[in-house]
């Protein structure tokens, strides 16, 4: 008896099937039957699942002689279905790969619950793919005392999407209580909402198990007809239910409302019903509610608008979408005039002096006290305690600020007040409201690390740069700087061609790297302690850099709990995706589900990457510039370089950190587990290998490039030039460049 049964529906669905049932076959897990329930389909569909079903045993097909519809579809194959637990996929939907696998293992993990709800992304016909809104419900629910829970207990799974095929279905459940789905459309709804309020032990898994595929036409969603008014059937078949079980009948209000919600959806949909018949459907929903309006409740839990007359609800309607479209140009009016306010106040203050003791910080966008700028502002604050130093923090990454750190929010009338009046500028990317350049005050571009991928005006030609950047934009706001902070020639090369503005190098190393330089032993034990990681444990940090040439940024070359578990005992893997996909679905796809089982730690939320650094044994990264501040280290790293000519061609490189690289390089999985099962990641080659990189683009890191900074900058003090160690100043040339030849200084 297989452990799942997969259910798939399938009607005019030639041009996606394939892709649905490769999705199942390619899956990790294998203890599945998968039957297949051929709708009458006018297309081919029916060949190709018989073509399927000989070449796997495992598949069933099943051939109705007429078009029953999505709900009897499933019905018919439920007699069919010998698995323990069922899973209901659409045929134009796919399996996420390793998502059977995660079902399966959270199955066992709860004991067999009645239902296991999981999550999904929006895969959009033009490309794009888009979380689950409401995914945080399933990291909530799932952390539920033994793992299960009832709808009464969380009724926040009841706001989930109400479908079939986010979810899998003890079936001796289905059987005992008699589940079955209705004709028409929205079969879903009679289904789910009986299902999750009868049964006694829900799970939650948050993980993306599925791509809901998003089509423009074709979909029950994008067809325009009067069977959209189905939906009052099924919402009488959900009541009806309720009433057949006088112990749900709490529940009665909450349907109400629902029921309601729903419908006006429908209805406002301008694709779903024909035009002359929508009046109709508004006077149906009414009396739907009416005859179903819960004892007590007095006028009803449903929207209040479906109380009044239909010319009332489209005359509310029309002056929204009035509204709607008088906002646009209103919007853009009040953001003109906020900014014209926003000039006139920072105007009004910059016929004030400058105030020498004040310093003005940002980092990652304003996200947080972050990076060099956080660096330069602790030693300030320590050498320099009359420099009163603000920083630029975005709304919701306030509560991250350490406590007794002053702050603002970007574009608030304090932060433009002190914009206008402040001397000091310290940021690593740009800043908001771009300030007007006072005379006598000093802005201080700290960059993010040593640059790999081509920056600024080198963006104009690459095809991977995302989201088109405004290269005269970026232009502008770097003759802003008065000074740019390298750790090395490779930076002051690369910064002075790719921004050609008015600013002055200065060799101070990295401001971040200066913990790296003296290896804090003891921020690298408490990350570690915060982390969980047992004591001895090696510890590998994973760290991709985001891809610019791949829509949502994120690629995975291979299946980290499969390298957490080639590791082998004493090991412990840590992954650090990039911040900026820190909330797509790159984590859902199980990431988060690994960390949770404890496979491997996912560190991605951790704000401060120096501690991950410290608290690790080795890195294993690709082409993200992490590699250069974490050779401060002197420890190993590995670069798996499976699609660098990828990137190179599309985003473009400066240098080929392959051909002398900071250590081992792998261009496979087998070569990277082969690697560390050898231990040869660490062997006098890595050392070589690194030793040589560290002398190059650790050349100005000496553990005081902080200080350096205050003393030199804000202070006036001659500080003397960064001592470059023995090992680093024997390095006479820099690695070879990604095109052969030296990308800065001969490209036109």
């Amino acid at each position: 008896m297989p452990r799942l049964s997969v259910i798939v529906p399938v009607h005019r669905v030639q041009g996606f099937l394939r892709e649905c049932l490769d999705s199942v076959l390619a899956q990790s897990f294998t203890d599945w039957q998968l039957i297949a329930v051929d709708d009458r389909s006018p297309d081919r569909s029916g060949e190709i699942l018989d073509a399927y079903a000989a070449r796997d045993p495992r598949i069933t097909v099943l051939h109705l002689e007429e078009n029953a519809g999505l709900g009897p579809a499933r019905n018919a194959a439920l007699p069919h279905a010998t698995g323990d637990h069922l899973l209901f996929l659409d045929s134009d939907d796919t399996l996420t790969p390793g998502a059977l696998r995660a079902i399966a293992d959270r199955l066992d993990e709860t004991g067999d619950p009645d239902v296991l709800v999981f999550d999904y992304v929006r895969a959009h016909w033009w490309g794009g793919v888009r979380r689950n809104a409401l995914a945080h419900v399933l990291a909530r629910t799932g952390a539920a005392p033994g793992g299960v829970f009832t709808a009464a207990e969380h009724p926040e799974i009841l706001e989930l999407l109400m479908v079939a095929w986010n979810k899998t279905y003890r079936r001796d459940f289905v059987e005992r209580h008699g589940f079955r789905f209705p004709p028409g459309y929205y079969e879903d709804t009679p289904w789910t909402f009986p299902v999750l309020l009868t049964a006694g032990r829900i799970a939650a898994l948050d993980r993306v198990c599925v791509g809901y595929r998003q089509r423009p036409t074709g979909s029950i969603l994008s067809t325009t007809s009067r069977r959209h008014f189905d939906l009052h059937e099924q919402y009488r078949r959900v009541f009806s239910y309720v009433d057949e079980h006088p112990e749900l009948a709490p529940w009665k209000p909450y349907l109400h409302r629902k029921a309601g919600e729903h419908c006006l959806d429908v209805l406002g949909k301008p694709d779903r019903l024909p035009p002359a018949d929508r009046a109709e459907f508004f006077r149906a929903t009414a009396r739907l509610l009416r005859e179903h309006r819960p004892p007590g409740s007095g006028t009803g839990s449903a929207p209040k608008v479906l109380r009044l007359p239909y010319a009332a609800y489209l005359l509310g309607r029309r002056a929204a979408a009035v509204r709607r479209r008088a906002g646009g140009p209103a919007a853009r009016l009040r953001t003109v005039a906020a900014e014209c306010a926003g000039r006139a106040w920072q105007f009004a203050h910059r016929r004030r002096p400058l105030d020498r003791e004040l310093a003005l910080y940002s980092a990652f966008h304003h996200r947080g006290v972050l990076g060099d700028p956080a660096a330069i502002h602790r030693a300030a604050r320590e050498l320099a305690p009359h420099i009163r130093g603000v920083w630029v923090v975005r709304p919701e990454h306030a509560h991250q600020v350490p406590e007794g750190v002053e702050h603002v929010a970007p574009g608030s009338r304090r932060h433009l007040a002190l914009q206008a009046r402040a001397a000091w500028f310290v940021n690593d990317v740009t800043w908001p409201w771009m300030p007007v350049k006072r005379p006598g005050s000093v802005h201080i571009q700290t960059h993010r690390g040593t640059p790999l991928k081509y920056q600024g005006a080198d963006l104009r030609t690459r095809p991977g740069a995302r989201q088109g950047p405004d290269v005269p934009r970026m232009l502008r706001r770097a003759d802003l700087w008065d000074y740019s902070l390298v750790a090395n020639r490779h930076s002051e090369r690369v910064w002075d061609r790719a921004f050609p503005c008015h600013f002055t190098s200065l060799r101070t190393g990295s401001p971040r790297n200066d913990v790296l330089v003296r290896g804090d032993t003891a921020r690298g034990a408490a990350a570690r302690a915060r982390l969980g990681i047992p004591a001895g444990h090696t510890v590998v940090l994973y760290a991709p850099a985001r891809r610019d040439h791949v829509r949502g940024g994120h690629v995975e070359p291979f299946d980290p709990a499969r390298l957490a578990a080639d590791l082998g005992p004493g090991r412990t893997l840590v992954v650090r995706l990039h911040p900026s996909l820190a909330d797509g679905p790159a984590r859902g796809l199980g990431l988060a589900e690994l960390h949770r089982r404890g496979v491997l730690v996912d560190a991605t939320d951790e704000p401060h990457v120096e501690d991950l650094m410290l608290a690790s044994d080795v890195l294993v990264t690709d082409h993200s510039s992490l590699m250069f501040d974490y050779a401060n280290l002197d420890r190993p790293i590995v670069v798996h370089a499976d699609d660098l000519a990828a990137v190179a061609a599309s985003r473009g490189l400066y240098l080929d950190v392959t051909a002398e690289p900071p250590g081992r390089v792998t261009r496979t999985y087998e070569e990277l587990a082969a690697l560390f099962a050898s231990d040869a990641w660490r062997d006098e080659e890595s050392a070589r290998l690194r030793a040589r990189f560290r002398a190059v683009y650790n050349e100005f890191d000496d553990g005081r490039a902080a200080e350096r900074v205050v003393r030199t900058l804000m202070l006036g003090e001659p500080v003397p030039a960064a001592a470059a160690p023995a090992d680093r100043a024997a390095a006479a040339a820099l690695p070879a460049p990604a095109t052969g030849r030296d990308d800065l200084l001969q490209r036109s």
